[in-house]
């Protein structure tokens, strides 16, 4: 079973601002990178199949597969941590998720199932599929 890593994607407000902020960096970089003070300890379950889990305002929205971890000296000499990712963004199943600092370790048995592409999902805003979600009732 594969680890991942659930962060918070600081700054957007939905699922466009991730993809043009990933558009501008790949102008200079060839693949989407990500820096965090924070270095992973367990980089090599992360990197045998893992993905990054994004929380847009408040909901798992999509994920990236890891293709590399670099944990880096940053400009005062302290260690941090370069994620790449695979350019791809694979939709989730849309989870409400309340705020954390940080990113946090996700089981793949936790994390949201994929999404197929042309599902009767992908009409719905993320944001209130997880609010008929979580409001759903057994």
């Amino acid at each position: 079973m594969s680890l991942n890593i659930l962060k918070l994607c600081v700054g957007a407000d939905d699922l466009s601002d991730l993809q043009n902020w990933q558009k501008q960096l790949m102008k200079t970089l060839p693949a989407p990178v990500h820096r965090t003070r924070m270095v992973p300890k367990r980089i090599d379950e992360l990197l045998d199949g893992g993905s990054i889990y994004w929380v847009i305002k408040g909901v798992i929205q999509v994920r990236q597969a890891f293709t590399d971890i670099r944990v880096i000296d940053d400009r005062n000499g302290r260690k941090a941590c370069e994620l790449v990712f695979d350019p791809e963004l694979i939709m989730v199943d849309p989870t409400p998720k309340r705020p954390f600092q940080g990113w946090r370790y996700l089981k793949g048995s936790e994390a949201p199932k994929d999404l197929k592409p042309g599902s009767a999902a992908d009409d719905i805003p993320p944001d209130l599929h997880a609010k008929l979600k979580d409001a759903m009732v057994w």
